[in-house]
C-alpha cells in the first residue's frame, strides 16, 4: 500500500491548482475542467482537485461547517511567503493565535497554514537535518 496524494474539492479545479502551483512551485500533472493533479515533476502526483456540486466551503473556526481539511506548508521566510500568497488571492484567516504560524484561506475558502521556524524533526526529503 502507498499514500498517492490528497484530492481538495473545490468548486473550480483549474482556478484553485493555479493558486498552488503558484505558491508551492508545483507543475499541473493532469489538467481536465473537473479534475487537476499537480507535482514536483512527471510522475509525482503530490495534490489534486476536484469539482464538487454544491460547494459549500469552510467557515474556519466556525464548528458548524468545519475545516474538513488544511494544509501545513513549511517556508523559510514568512514575511515573503506571505505576500506571495495574498498576490495570489489568498486572504488571512480570522481567530487564530499564529505562534510558529500563520493561517490563510485559499481563493476557495480551504485553510491553509504557513508554519516557519526551525522544524522540530529532520526531514529526509531535504537531505539534510532541519534542526540545526
Amino acid at each position: 500500500m502507498q499514500f498517492e496524494k490528497p484530492v481538495i474539492d473545490c468548486p473550480d479545479p483549474r482556478r484553485l491548482a493555479a493558486f498552488y502551483a503558484r505558491l508551492l512551485r508545483l507543475q499541473v500533472l493532469e489538467n481536465a475542467p473537473d479534475w487537476v493533479v499537480l507535482g514536483r515533476e512527471e510522475g509525482m502526483r503530490e495534490l489534486a482537485f476536484q469539482r464538487v456540486h454544491p460547494w459549500v466551503p469552510p467557515t474556519w473556526p466556525d464548528p458548524e461547517q468545519p475545516q474538513q481539511m488544511h494544509l501545513d506548508i513549511r517556508v523559510d521566510d514568512v514575511e515573503a511567503a506571505e505576500a506571495l500568497a495574498l498576490s495570489l488571492g489568498a486572504r488571512r484567516a480570522p481567530g487564530s493565535p499564529e505562534v510558529g504560524y500563520r493561517v490563510f484561506l485559499d481563493p476557495a475558502g480551504h485553510p491553509f497554514c504557513l508554519v516557519h521556524g526551525r522544524s522540530p524533526v529532520d526531514d529526509p526529503r531535504m537531505g539534510f537535518d532541519t534542526t540545526r
